[in-house]
């Protein structure tokens, strides 16, 4: 600090720098993991010399996870907040052992990269912007780093939410001509996953993960517990808890997907209806703000420019 003194600097001027290396560092790596990860004579490296021609570089995601990894107890949360997480990334479809530490290590990166950012911004672009401002903005900045991640997260499980419970209803038609037919739950499921892969793949990758583990050996009842906490849709959490019923007490399984299949075109429709009955309510938000104004300005305007003329001649010959 004293030889910092001797040779003129000041404190900000320090940070100055400080802050502009670590930008500089931050856009520097993230170059240069982009260029390696789009160089396609790397990539055709890679594939031929990992062992069977298959390639073993991890991607952004796990190198992230495993830059974690040494901090972990330090920045992962424990208990509920933990599980929580790892359930909603399960029902965004972000699955595997790595998952929780590279979301947490992206809330970390933004975190620190928005602060970062923000600083070098205000001590080279505003520098007459008071302390106190910058430290309010810096702590916003980190702040939104920080949240950012959880926002993104509910928009993705929302958005697969409604994916799933769109293909669920042509799913479950398939499914109940499929077993009514003469195939097995297994094979029905396949054939299903199958038939739908193009039209709706989400759902066709749960439903091909639950027939995978039948076949490996995992119990009916097992699998389809698994599809309904992967999912985490209401509507396929009641569909397991009938066929788990269904598998248990040895009754139809035809005759429960008939009447389940029933059940869910009322329900749908009750939703539909719903939906419907709000539109009256909604609609008065467009008509009082976007409407009404336009309507009363083509109505009322010809007039109020008459009556103001009007009073101006009036006005004038007085």
């Amino acid at each position: 600090m004293a030889t910092a003194w001797h040779l003129g600097l000041s404190i900000p001027a320090i940070v100055s720098v400080g802050v502009a290396l670590a930008v500089l560092l931050l856009f520097w790596g993230f170059a240069i993991v982009v260029s390696r990860r789009l160089n396609p004579a790397r990539r055709r490296l890679a594939d031929i010399g990992a062992p069977g021609g298959v390639s073993h570089d991890r991607g952004l995601g796990e190198r992230i996870a495993g830059a974690v990894r040494p901090v972990e107890r330090f920045v992962m949360p424990q208990g509920a907040e933990r599980e929580s997480t790892q359930e909603r990334l399960q029902h965004a479809g972000i699955r595997g052992p790595s998952a929780l530490r590279a979301f947490y290590g992206v809330k970390i990166l933004l975190s620190v990269g928005l602060l970062a950012i923000w600083i070098a911004c205000a001590y080279f672009l505003l520098p007459s912007l008071r302390t106190g401002a910058i430290v309010f903005l810096a702590l916003a900045a980190a702040f939104i780093g920080l949240i950012a991640p959880n926002l993104w997260l509910d928009a993705r499980v929302t958005a697969r939410h409604r994916l799933l419970r769109n293909g669920f209803p042509d799913a479950l038609d398939l499914l109940t001509v499929c077993v009514e037919s003469g195939l097995g739950l297994a094979q029905a499921l396949q054939r299903v996953a199958d038939e739908i892969e193009v039209s709706h793949p989400e759902l066709a990758e749960e439903i091909a993960q639950v027939t995978a583990q039948m076949r490996a050996g995992v119990e009916r009842e097992a699998a389809l517990r698994g599809l309904a906490t992967r999912t985490g849709l209401e509507d396929i959490r009641g569909f397991v808890s009938l066929m788990i019923q269904t598998l248990r007490f040895g009754t139809g399984i035809a005759d429960t997907l008939r009447v389940y299949s029933a059940e869910f075109r009322d329900r749908r429709m009750q939703r539909a209806e719903e939906a419907a009955a709000k539109i009256g309510t909604k609609l008065i938000f467009p008509l009082v703000l976007c409407l009404f104004p336009s309507f009363f300005l083509v109505a009322i305007g010809p007039a109020v420019i008459r009556l103001v003329e009007a009073f101006s001649r009036v006005a004038a010959t007085h």
